[in-house]
């Protein structure tokens, strides 16, 4: 029974550092990445709804300074071009009516340090979400110790088993972060 419990938690804990890692891929860095326009979302007034640019156009980086956007639909590349603008993203898209292109500017300095600071912020926000996991864990083995579905003893031993996953969770995120600080940090 407590296996099942070690082994949920052990997912929760690899779900956490996959979101983390997701949104660290929204963070720009002097690289041109795809991954950078995850977030955005475009309202596209033909299909009366919001939809992710993903969904709505290929997206490629063929060299290290220029994404580009291949819609699907030519129709869209103005509500394109309008959500990427609006994205605070601070790119700059332009068209020929059939593809967007978009320059990736160099980071200044201050850029650069806004950015770390936004993934130092991410990173504790995640960290927030592991302790949460193991305070929930703590909780329901120290329920099945009152309920007498477990001893004392095996509590505390489950209860350092819980201790050292968090721990480890917190480590990955801390290599997974300061990667990613190196990364904006590099000229």
């Amino acid at each position: 029974m407590t296996d099942e419990y070690l082994d949920a938690m052990a997912e929760d804990f690899k779900k956490a550092l996959a979101a983390f890692e997701k949104d660290l891929g929204s963070v720009r860095t002097g690289q041109a990445s795809p991954q950078i326009l995850d977030s955005v979302q475009v309202h596209v007034a033909s299909y009366g709804s919001s939809m992710p640019l993903k969904q709505l156009a290929k997206i490629s980086a063929p060299d290290a300074r220029m994404l580009t956007v291949n819609p699907w639909d030519k129709g869209t590349i103005k509500d394109i071009e309008k959500a990427i603008l609006s994205s605070g993203l601070g790119l700059n898209p332009s068209s020929d009516g059939q593809l967007i292109r978009l320059p990736i500017p160099p980071l200044t300095g201050e850029r650069r340090q806004q950015l770390v600071r936004l993934v130092r912020k991410m990173a504790e926000n995640s960290r927030v979400r592991i302790r949460q996991i193991r305070r929930e864990y703590n909780d329901i083995f120290k329920e099945m110790e009152s309920d007498k579905d477990i001893s004392q003893d095996e509590m505390k031993r489950l209860l350092e088993v819980v201790q050292s996953g968090t721990n480890g969770a917190v480590k990955k995120l801390d290599g997974i972060a300061a990667v990613k600080e190196q990364e904006v940090l590099e000229v």
